[in-house]
């Protein structure tokens, strides 16, 4: 996986749960199976807090929850920056053999306001469209394109394309209806179970507040 995606994901975490530590930012991470489709070992994500750290995108606290030590982070005003800057890019660069960076920053659309999710998607679709044209169609194919076995594998990408941008059109009438919601402070219409981690890193996140004098 490209650095840049996984710093995507780290800083993503961070910015949505902070403070947090890192023990919850990789269960976090690993509850949305990253190993599986981002390709993400999950034993690296204390080496990357730690490099985010150094350079100065992450700030880590050291702090005495009651008897133990625990390092919390929170995300600093550049690692908000280029955090940004890397979801943007990736909503709007298409690449059709590899979606990982468009699926990392899709799950994380709460951290953009609806309109710069609004103009990204736009910019993602115009694209998609060009690239979907930029393909032989079956019945255009030029039997000299190469062996027939392996245009069939290039209408497979072709097809990929046009449906994602079937499922990217109707994706972005209903952010632009107000259909999705995602935003922080809409109703989402829904909540998580009652045995989710999330309600106790919630809670852990209020006192890590607390302790930082927030």
């Amino acid at each position: 996986m490209a650095g840049s995606e996984t710093r995507m994901l780290l800083l993503g975490a961070v910015a949505m749960f902070e403070p947090i530590n890192g023990y919850q930012i990789r269960r976090e991470l690993v509850s949305w199976e990253i190993d599986k489709w981002a390709h993400v070992n999950p034993g690296s994500i204390y080496n990357g807090l730690a490099r985010l750290t150094e350079q100065g995108f992450l700030e880590r606290h050291d702090l005495v929850d009651g008897s133990r030590e625990v390092a919390v982070y929170e995300a600093t005003m550049r690692g908000r920056a280029e955090l940004s800057q890397l979801m943007i890019r990736a909503l709007e660069e298409v690449d059709p053999y590899d979606r990982v960076a468009f699926h990392v920053a899709f799950g994380m659309l709460p951290l953009l306001d609806r309109q710069q999710v609004e103009t990204s998607l736009e910019v993602r679709k115009r694209a998609l469209e060009k690239t979907v044209d930029s393909f032989p169609s079956p019945r255009d194919a030029d039997p000299s394109y190469g062996p027939p076995h392996a245009v069939r594998s290039l209408m497979l990408w072709r097809d990929s394309a046009a449906t994602e941008l079937a499922w990217l059109t109707q994706t972005l009438r209903d952010v632009r209806s107000g259909a999705l919601k995602f935003a922080q402070g809409e109703d989402w219409g829904w909540t998580p179970p009652d045995d989710d981690p999330g309600w106790q890193m919630n809670a852990d996140r209020e006192k890590y507040r607390s302790l930082l004098g927030r």
